[in-house]
């Protein structure tokens, strides 16, 4: 493990950097290099100078962060990308009252370093082309189905004077809708590794063509979730226990990951708690002991979750005999 890291704040058009000298508090920093490949030259070129053989960590911000963690990989450089929400709690616990892109990429070398001496970070691994294009894909098939309902919506209180307009639109949706979810099922079909685990996934009660290719465009490959515990934290369904004294609160849902593949997997749920053994005998247990409603449904959603991690890992298909085991 490198004693010396490089926090980096990522931003849509630059990026901030920053290496610790000494823990009483110094650092070398560099500020607003251009969140493109001249940038990322200037950045290795930096870190050649300054930092040599320092590990890398940076925030989840979208895809902003994507380029350059790719480019540093290729460069031989260990990166760690983190859930934003981490260093933010990290900062907090710090008393830390001021924030700038510099003191964001300080916040990141430190919370680097503490989780390193706990072994806290694992590296990142980027995507494959193929998964990369099927998240694009799945993002716009959101879009499109986002604008879609919209204008549903808009029609319903629309005056008779615009709603031809409003169906026009609808139909080019509708048409483009199409359009994507056939270039999604032949991207699928067209790479081993996808339809490999497509198959899998569609083998579970409840996991259709498109639940599974928000599962593999989201997510990746489940198999860097090293258990599912993991796979649960990064979509955002690992619960949130909140008890203090004599003060019990509800379990609930932390939310804090993944939010598109969060939504998604709500009807899914829905569909197993009725048709998926596994599932339904989850949620029949959660009933006999008064757990209904977004709960039930909450515990539904992480079952599902856990059973296409299951799959995945195993390379068979789903089974109500090892489901139920």
């Amino acid at each position: 493990m490198t004693d010396r890291v490089v926090g980096i704040d990522v931003a849509k058009g630059s990026f901030d950097i920053a290496v610790e000298l000494d823990p009483k508090g110094k650092y070398r920093t560099k500020a607003k290099l251009p969140n493109t490949p001249a940038g990322f030259a200037q950045l290795a070129d930096w870190m050649a100078k300054h930092a040599p053989g320092a590990a890398v960590c940076m925030e989840a911000t979208g895809v902003y962060h994507e380029d350059l963690a790719t480019f540093l990989i290729k460069q031989g450089v260990t990166v760690y990308v983190v859930n934003p929400a981490q260093v933010t709690a990290y900062g907090k616990s710090e008393l830390s009252r001021t924030k700038t892109d510099r003191t964001d990429a300080k916040l990141i070398t430190r919370f680097a370093l503490a989780q390193l001496r706990g072994k806290g970070l694992r590296p990142w691994v980027p995507l494959t082309p193929a998964q990369r294009k099927l998240r694009a894909l799945v993002r716009r098939l959101d879009d499109l189905e986002g604008m879609c309902q919209m204008e549903h919506n808009r029609r319903d209180v629309a005056d008779d004077t615009v709603r031809s307009s409003i169906d026009d639109v609808i139909g080019t949706l509708e048409t483009q809708i199409d359009a994507v979810k056939k270039e999604i099922s032949d991207h699928i079909d067209s790479d081993p590794d996808l339809k490999r685990d497509n198959i899998l996934l569609t083998s579970i009660p409840g996991i259709g063509e498109l639940t599974s290719a928000f599962l593999l465009g989201c997510a990746g490959d489940l198999r860097r979730f090293d258990n599912p515990g993991k796979l649960d934290a990064f979509v955002g369904l690992n619960p949130a226990i909140r008890q203090s004294g004599q003060w019990a609160g509800q379990s609930r849902l932390s939310k804090l990951g993944h939010a598109l593949l969060r939504a998604k997997l709500y009807m899914p749920a829905l569909t197993a708690a009725r048709y998926n053994v596994a599932v339904r005998a989850l949620v029949d247990r959660l009933a006999a002991r008064g757990k209904t409603g977004k709960l039930a449904i909450g515990a539904a959603m992480r079952k599902l979750l856990h059973i296409a991690w299951g799959v995945i890992h195993s390379g068979q298909k789903f089974s109500a005999e090892t489901a139920l085991a």
